[in-house]
């Protein structure tokens, strides 16, 4: 049990919390943004005539939604064992311009090899950003972190809205602009918005508490090392290989990892397929870009309910359970419903109970797992699902 703070020490921690709220947040929260901004405008580019400009079957396209995957997955451990050897700044900073850049370059594709192989650097480049709220355990506590991280996560709903809106406005305005149909405008605004971004994050992100150069007073400094210690952060911590393998004879380690996997299968599925899901319900390929909207509108607001509930119920699995079960529901609706506004209204609740597990999943994690080495391995767990 913690000893009760003095007047001078709360007030000094409530100026650290609104700080940090306001700064150390919105920055990394813009990290996660353009990433599933990356990892998202796939769905909206094929709606806006990827298939039909390169001939890719529904395998082909499948497969570069895949390929994503598989550099993700392949670069997760080393992109997070390496937060600490990199410095956040450098190491996130440097992924959305690497990203950025092999976004950019698929306006160049003109075969389905080199959309794949593009996909695939995609996902390598997206995997070091995979330590973010790890590093956010770096500056709350326990009893802030979930709510925290649905702020953070809540941004992937709202990269996907505004995908939606930037594809929409890309349809209805640039198509066929240059010999350029839309989907390769896409590519190119949402290629080099993140390397804009990416020169913020190198200049303002603080590697740790104690390295922060501006921004935070001494005393706030160290108000946040205390605080990190109580979460079990060590500015001296170390990678521990031996709990690297600790981890994988650890049987919480494969349930969370089960768990994980199948809210990423959800979201996955949502992102890639999302706007040719909704034409099958009837809008058309510029309609469905707009209507995208609403669903991931949903989504941003089951994020933060559910984490706003586990925070203060600190009911962590039933709360995890509880978005599962109104996601489950979404889908039984989404198959037994016909009408086309009854299915848009049945994908809306499938966002807004799906997109919640993961950073339930996460933050849960973060709280249960003392020690550098094996939060960081856990934290490499969620493999993501396409389908």
């Amino acid at each position: 049990m913690d000893a009760p703070l003095d007047e001078e020490t709360r007030q000094l921690e409530k100026k650290l919390k609104l700080k940090l709220d306001f700064f150390i947040l919105p920055l990394i929260s813009m990290v996660y943004f353009f990433s599933f901004m990356g990892r998202t405008d796939l769905g909206n580019a094929n709606i806006a005539g990827l298939s039909e400009e390169l001939g890719l079957s529904n395998v082909q396209y499948s497969t570069a939604a895949t390929t994503f995957l598989i550099g993700y997955c392949f670069f997760q451990l080393p992109g997070t064992l390496l937060l600490r050897m990199l410095g956040p700044n450098w190491q996130f900073g440097g992924a959305m311009i690497m990203w950025g850049l092999f976004t950019t370059l698929s306006v160049l594709i003109h075969n389905a090899a080199s959309l794949l192989a593009l996909r695939f650097l995609i996902g390598a480049a997206e995997a070091f950003i995979q330590g973010a709220v790890f590093y956010l355990s770096f500056w709350y506590t326990y009893q802030e972190l979930a709510t925290r991280g649905a702020i953070f996560f809540s941004t992937a709903s709202l990269a996907s809205s505004f995908n939606g809106l930037v594809s929409y406005g890309i349809a209805k305005n640039l198509n066929g602009k240059n010999g350029w149909l839309a989907w390769r405008w896409i590519f190119l605004v949402e290629g080099v918005m993140p390397i804009a971004a990416s020169f913020l994050v190198l200049i303002f992100v603080p590697p740790t508490p104690e390295t922060a150069r501006f921004g935070f007073s001494k005393e706030e400094k160290a108000l946040a090392v205390a605080r990190g210690s109580r979460s079990h952060n060590d500015s001296e911590a170390k990678i521990e290989w031996k709990r690297i393998v600790d981890c994988l004879f650890d049987v919480h380690f494969w349930l969370m990892t089960i768990t994980a996997c199948a809210g990423h299968y959800c979201l996955s599925s949502l992102g890639n397929f999302l706007p040719a899901i909704i034409q099958g319900f009837g809008y058309d390929g510029v309609d469905s870009q707009l209507m995208s909207v609403i669903v991931y509108a949903c989504a941003f607001v089951g994020t933060l309910f559910f984490a706003r509930v586990a925070d203060k119920t600190n009911a962590r699995g039933a709360t995890l359970a509880a978005s599962s079960f109104v996601a489950v529901l979404g889908y039984a609706l989404l198959i037994g419903l016909t009408g086309t506004k009854a299915r848009l209204a049945a994908t809306c609740i499938v966002a807004f109970g799906s997109y919640p597990n993961i950073v339930l999943n996460l933050s849960w994690l973060a709280m249960s797992v003392p020690g550098y080495t094996k939060r960081l391995v856990r934290d490499w767990k969620r493999v993501e699902r396409y389908h």
